[in-house]
């Protein structure tokens, strides 16, 4: 402390010391004095400040944490003390195993991809036009909730093509390659004619030589289902065949109205075009053949002998219904193609607004240097974005342990839990029929302490990049 002059005493020209404080401190109204007061004004308005943020958090987030904690060493009624009873049992129980499992599948597929998907579409964007109409579009799915998002791609997923829209894209798909052309509904209209193999097939009970006329009648093809290309079969019906020719037509035996006369070809009776003709002698096939517009078959080259002819199963097969995207084989992968939907907009902004800082001039030599956009982009853009990409990756792997709506609305009841993750495990175990709240706190804290390691990483990197 700097001496200070008092005047009064001592021999002219002087200077005396002022005595010193007791205690070491600042003379009051001081520059010390008054800077410490300073800063414990700001202390105390930053606290006063802050305390309503430190309640709500100590309310919100501290005591249910240590509520929590707490309540996993009691039992499912919470009164008598079972201490770590409920995390044993918790990797006892074969859902919760299927649960962490699944958990397990998200975390390493979901951040991943999510990731390259961001860092390709944000170097994309700045090449293209209208990019903030681009990033506007990806980024919209953000502003439905997630209920919203199951709901739209529960309906995305249904296995009825005039509903789902990936499935109705598949059988699109399909029938342009290989249209379906069977009849799943048709049956002969007795047994006394067609007899019904155990495959599923129709063969007739009387053998027919080259020569002779076999028609075939089926039932319980609605008009609707017909072919558009469907024509009536009564002509073809009436034609003679040639020698050495066998020969019929498969048609409809049923008259819209009424009329018609079972086991006959009538004038208003079409003919079921597409329909794969076998003529069978003992156990070989001897000839094949498809039906016309009109229902009409014909084997030539048929050697002399006694045939019957058989209608395949391929004939009465399902037409192709799609991809059964809500079943237990690809339940998983479908909700995390929902996910996907939703954050790969907020993946491509934050990597976009990293890589709108990175500097230029580093990108402009490497290409006055000889590099390609490839070179460029996997030895400069992908290094220099790093930091963002670990922030990135990190913030979803904590953001796929807590998920929950999607595979709660998305997965059908009886596949549900063959698409279970952890948030929902403890959600079911608590309150969805398992009404045991220690067993579900004890999923509560394992997730926590599964989470906690990421917001370690990540708060240490933001405090890295801050510095």
């Amino acid at each position: 402390m700097s001496a200070t002059p008092v005047k009064g005493t001592g021999p002219p020209g002087a200077a005396r010391k002022a005595p010193p404080r007791k205690g070491g401190g600042a003379l009051p109204g001081s520059v010390p004095d008054l800077r410490r007061r300073a800063a414990r004004r700001r202390r105390l308005v930053a606290l006063i400040f802050l305390l309503p943020a430190l309640l709500l958090l100590g309310a919100l987030v501290a005591y249910p944490i240590l509520f929590t904690v707490g309540r996993s060493f009691f039992d499912a009624s919470g009164t008598q003390f079972v201490g770590a009873e409920n995390y044993a049992e918790m990797f006892r129980d074969p859902a919760t195993l299927k649960a962490i499992r699944n958990s397990t599948v998200w975390v390493v597929v979901a951040p991943a991809l999510l990731t390259g998907l961001g860092l390709v579409l944000a170097v994309l964007t700045e090449k293209i036009r209208w990019a903030t109409a681009f990033k506007l579009v990806l980024f919209m799915p953000m502003a439905i909730s997630f209920l919203a998002a199951g709901i739209i791609f529960r309906v995305v997923y249904e296995q009825d093509p005039q509903r789902g829209v990936l499935n109705a894209v598949a059988v699109g798909v399909h029938d342009t390659f290989d249209k379906s052309t069977g009849y799943p509904t048709a049956r002969p209209k007795d047994s006394t004619f067609l007899t019904k193999g155990s495959d599923g097939s129709y063969t007739t009970k009387d053998k027919a030589s080259p020569g002779n006329t076999v028609n075939l009648g089926l039932v319980g093809v609605p008009p609707k289902e017909l072919p558009k290309e469907a024509k009536p079969a009564r002509k073809a019906s009436a034609a003679p065949a040639a020698g050495g020719e066998l020969r019929g037509v498969v048609w409809v035996d049923f008259t819209l109205g009424g009329g018609g006369k079972p086991g006959r070809v009538d004038p208003a009776e079409h003919g079921l075009p597409h329909m794969v003709v076998e003529a069978v002698q003992g156990d070989r096939v001897a000839g094949k053949a498809t039906t016309a517009a009109d229902g009409s078959y014909r084997f030539t080259g048929l050697k002399a002998g006694e045939y019957a002819v058989r209608l395949p199963a391929e004939n009465f097969a399902e037409p192709y219904g799609g991809i059964e995207w809500l079943g237990p084989a690809l339940i998983t992968p479908a909700i995390i193609g929902a996910y996907l939907w939703i954050w790969t907009g907020f993946a491509m902004v934050l990597i976009g607004a990293g890589l709108a800082a990175m500097p230029r001039d580093v990108l402009e030599a490497a290409r006055m240097d000889g590099a390609n956009e490839w070179q460029i982009f996997r030895r400069i853009t992908v290094p220099l974005l790093a930091p963002v990409l670990g922030v990135v990756f990190v913030t979803l792997v904590i953001n796929v342990m807590k998920v929950f709506d999607l595979v709660y609305i998305i997965a059908p009841g009886p596949v549900q839990q063959d698409a279970n993750v952890l948030a929902l495990q403890m959600w079911l175990v608590s309150f969805g029929g398992g009404n045991n709240q220690g067993l579900g706190s004890a999923l509560g804290v394992l997730l926590l302490l599964l989470v906690v390691p990421a917001m370690i990483f990540n708060i240490r990197r933001f405090r890295r990049s801050q510095s």
